[in-house]
């Protein structure tokens, strides 16, 4: 092995190998590392042919046009890498070069049909690019006249430039825009008065960028921002998804260029200036007061999605580092503003929230202990600055970024807690005759209480002074708010019905003024969202999760609530439902450890009488009557920083939870369930994409997939349901992804390529070994559906495998599911692929066809027919055994059924074989 791992040429020859048998990913490394050692240039020029022709297959295109370029350096004779480069630049769409390269391949083999072929195709495909590009090209002239002329009516101006935003979203049209230099045109609408205009420019713009890093322009980044940063809210989301899709296009080009060197190059070491730059703007509208408060928001936005890494596997966290060091402090500005007061930028009501989920998503992004030490500096510099300067205001400031950090990272915001005189300000203040300044002590009370220590000490020294600011206070939003900190301290214990922090009864007294309070639509928005936060605790108590699901008006005004613009209430609707739905995850104790830890006087957590699955039934059900599914799906739609990971986790468990009983599934799908669920497959925590795809499943099994997903949204299914084909899962889950994947394989060959693609062939094969009967059975009637296909039939016709042979011994297992399946998989193989028959099973084949399953009976005719058509002398070794006999029972069925016919036709090709004589008529049957 190690002479081949220092041998180009046996490496070659290894990936050869391998890229005969289909393996292209195997391939593609061996000819990578064949290249990194050879020092031959006709030797290298081969390798770069052969990496181009797996790129090809791999549907990597821009590195198949490198590698083949690579090989025509070395030898511009070479008609394979030339064919191959034209094969790439023809799905890359530059048409004109694929067309030059077949044609020099047509001169150099003037025979090769295959290069004739190809020339006709990329001509005629270009001429009908050249008419749609000379057609578009007038297009563009005509709106940008429109659009220059100052005389034409501003109805005319805007009808043009909406029609640019139809054309940017072509190809064509977006290329003739960017080579007219509409660009600059486009920028100069961005300064219009009319709001519809703005928004066509900047929607144009988008079709521009999508993809492109070159037409990304980094020079009016700051024109952007302040459109971003402007009142109008409509034109500041527009923005927003702008400068989103610019950052894409600059980060895919930089991971472009980063996948297509041949030594591994880490992200720092590029130059990321670009980036950085829009980074820059984006920190800076942080603490500006000429920044409206949706376009800080969107900033924010900006800032979550883009700068932390995607996964944890890249190593580089580069720009996280760069934004803590030169905009946390910024960050931190917007975090401790106190709306209500005169100093600091203006806010929205999800700005904090929205800070909170930033601050904690660059703390989660950091690798090292050093790394997070310096952010708690950072944090405690801060606090501590404004906390140290006299005057009420700063003292303030201190509190309420602690009360942010504390709805973010945790840890930071506990240890800012702890700092000297923190937490006898916030007691303090909550006695303040100034309803701003109670307002933040109470909300930092109410963070504080989060963990089980804090909570303890606050039972003992806030829970009289937060019941007499709720009794007292004449103040709604501080009465509200103190409620639920009340709320929060009633609900330490959790699901544990034995540990209880306040008396009998109180929990239902707390939820039944917070869903009073959630009832009174004469609230604002931002008071009745503080009554589901107080929900989102008590629910943990049974008695009050069934009073919430009786309450038809409550549960509405929590929807209603959840689709409306204040995004911070999302958290606490899926929490809410998770606790009704009982969809969160309950670790049961072995029944042994239990007695021991009673025995020992340990305490033992105990369940809820109304916890039991018939009481968690009948909630799902109310909560489906009420409209939760609609409330669901708005909530997922949501762009907004509050909706975190962990929040979609939340509706994940939640949809999981209601597609359990299959009768109500329809109802999900009919409610736009399945749609929603897709996204959360890929933006949420790797629990909540696992729920997620489970819910897909239990949604597949039983509906029909083409009117539950329809259009392309079926294939989009197959990936989260292969991805619960692994050890880390259930086998519950294993077993709902392999009867799900069965149903998909059974609709279409398309179908059944994008499963293969997504590599659930081999997985689908390890779990035909499973011990579980029902798994295994599952996995063999998958297997059965994707033989279909060519690829899967060839891995059985392989030599030197052993794959047949199971399913011949699962055809005589005992248990009938998996013979059913495996004789199925036989019939299907032994018809498509006649070379696969053999007479080694005839005791097994005869076993099946005098089965007292009709099913198993049939299969194994089938079977017994195919091996009669494959080749003569197999009919012959089987018409000497008992099959004969049996056969010609079957045939002589009185019911014209699919058997009898089937057998029937066995004994009719016997006789056209010559191996049995013809029944006379009224003759006793057959004669050898």
């Amino acid at each position: 092995m190690r002479e081949c791992q220092a041998n180009p040429g046996a490496l070659k020859e290894e990936g050869n190998t391998l890229f005969n048998a289909g393996d292209m990913q195997g391939a593609l490394c061996f000819y990578t590392k064949a290249l990194k050692l050879s020092h031959s240039q006709a030797e290298s020029a081969v390798l770069h042919r052969n990496r181009s022709a797996c790129y090809l297959k791999l549907e990597d295109y821009t590195k198949a046009e490198a590698d083949a370029s690579k090989a025509l350096d070395a030898d511009p004779g070479d008609v394979k890498a030339r064919f191959r480069r034209a094969q790439a630049l023809q799905k890359l769409g530059r048409l004109n070069e694929a067309f030059l390269d077949a044609q020099r391949c047509a001169q150099m083999e003037p025979t090769n049909n295959t290069f004739k072929e190809m020339l006709r195709l990329l001509g005629a495909q270009s001429q009908k690019k050249s008419v749609q590009m000379s057609s578009t090209d007038a297009r563009v002239q005509q709106m940008f006249s429109l659009l220059l002329d100052p005389s034409a009516q501003p109805s005319d101006r805007q009808k043009a430039a909406q029609n640019l935003v139809v054309l940017s979203r072509e190809e064509a049209g977006a290329e003739q825009i960017f080579r007219n230099d509409g660009v600059k045109l486009i920028q100069s609408l961005l300064g219009s008065n009319q709001e519809e205009v703005v928004l066509s420019a900047l929607r144009t713009l988008v079709g521009l960028c999508t993809g492109h890093q070159s037409r990304v322009s980094i020079g009016h980044i700051c024109q952007l921002c302040g459109v971003m940063g402007s009142g109008a809210s409509a034109v500041s989301l527009a923005a927003c998804h702008l400068l989103q899709v610019m950052f894409e296009a600059l980060t895919e080009g930089m991971n472009r260029e980063i996948r297509g060197k041949d030594e591994a190059i880490l992200p720092g070491e590029m130059t990321c200036l670009p980036l950085r730059s829009m980074l820059r703007h984006l920190v800076e509208m942080m603490p500006a007061s000429s920044v409206s408060g949706p376009g800080r928001d969107s900033a924010i936005n900006l800032l979550v999605k883009q700068v932390p890494r995607k996964s944890q596997r890249n190593p580089d966290n580069s720009l996280t580092l760069w934004v803590i060091d030169q905009g946390l402090k910024k960050i931190l500005e917007v975090a401790g503003t106190v709306p209500e007061m005169s100093e600091g930028p203006p806010l929205t009501d999800n700005s904090h929230m929205s800070c909170s989920v930033l601050l904690s998503k660059l703390y989660d992004d950091l690798k090292s202990d050093a790394e997070r030490e310096n952010f708690n500096k950072l944090c405690e510099e801060y606090v501590q600055h404004h906390f140290g300067r006299p005057g009420l205001e700063s003292k303030l400031r201190a509190i309420q970024t602690v009360s942010v950090l504390l709805q973010g990272p945790s840890d930071v915001g506990n240890r800012t807690l702890e700092m000297s005189g923190m937490m006898d300000a916030v007691i303090s203040l909550c006695a303040s005759e100034v309803v701003c300044h109670q307002q933040v002590a109470v909300e930092a009370l109410i963070h504080a209480a989060g963990k089980a220590k804090r909570a303890s000490f606050i039972t003992a020294n806030g829970v009289a002074l937060l019941k007499d600011l709720y009794k007292k206070s004449e103040n709604d939003q501080i009465r509200v708010r103190a409620l639920v900190g009340l709320c929060k301290l009633g609900s330490a214990g959790g699901t544990d019905f034995s540990m209880k922090q306040f008396a009998e009864g109180s929990t239902l007294k707390l939820a039944k003024q917070c869903r009073k309070w959630l009832c009174n639509e004469s609230l604002p928005p931002t008071s009745r969202r503080w009554a589901i936060e107080g929900l989102a605790y008590l629910t943990f108590d049974a008695d009050v999760k069934e009073d919430l699901v009786e309450d038809r008006n409550a549960l509405q005004a929590m929807f209603q609530l959840a689709k409306s613009e204040d995004k911070t209430v999302l958290f606490a609707v899926g929490s809410t439902l998770v606790n009704c739905t009982n969809s969160y995850d309950v670790d049961k104790p072995d029944p042994q450890m239990v007695e021991l830890a009673k025995y020992a006087k340990q305490h033992v957590p105990e369940e809820h009488p109304k916890d039991a699955h018939s009481f968690v039934e009948k909630r799902l059900m109310k909560l489906l009557e009420a409209g939760v599914v609609s409330a669901l799906v708005c909530m997922g739609k949501q762009e907004s920083p509050a909706l975190t990971e962990t929040c979609r986790e939340c509706i994940a468990r939640v949809f999981l939870a209601l597609v359990e009983r299959q009768e109500d599934r329809g109802t999900v799908v009919a409610q736009g369930g399945g749609k929603a669920l897709l996204p959360l497959v890929s933006e949420s925590t790797d629990v909540g994409k696992t729920k997620a795809a489970q819910a897909l499943a239990k949604i597949t099994i039983t509906s029909n997939p083409e009117i539950a997903f329809p259009g392309e949204r079926i294939y989009e299914v197959v990936r989260p349901l292969v991805s619960l084909l692994t050890l880390d899962c259930t086998l519950l889950q294993n077993f709902e992804s392999l009867m799900a994947l069965t149903n998909l394989a059974g609709i279409s060959e398309r179908l059944r390529q994008k499963i293969i693609k997504e590599k659930a062939v081999p997985k689908v094969e390890g779990y035909m070994f499973e011990e579980h009967e029902l798994v295994r059975a599952a996995a063999t009637e998958c297997m059965c559906n994707l033989v279909l296909s060519t690829e899967v039939q060839q891995l059985y016709v392989a030599t030197g495998n052993d794959r047949l042979k199971l399913l011949v011994l699962y055809s005589g297992e005992e248990d009938e599911r998996l013979r059913k399946a495996a004789a199925g998989t036989l019939a299907m193989l032994t018809a498509e692929q006649p070379e696969l028959c053999t007479s080694h099973w005839l005791e097994i084949l005869q076993a099946l066809l005098l089965s007292d399953s009709l099913e198993l009976r049939h299969r194994g005719v089938v079977v017994m027919l195919n091996l009669m058509q494959a080749e003569k002398s197999l009919a012959e070794t089987l018409m000497e055994s008992e099959a004969l006999e049996i056969l010609s029972v079957l045939a002589k069925s009185t019911e014209q059924s699919p058997i009898s016919r089937a057998a029937q036709h066995c004994l009719d090709k016997a006789i056209e074989y010559g191996i049995i004589k013809k029944p006379e008529e009224g003759g006793e049957g057959n004669e050898p």
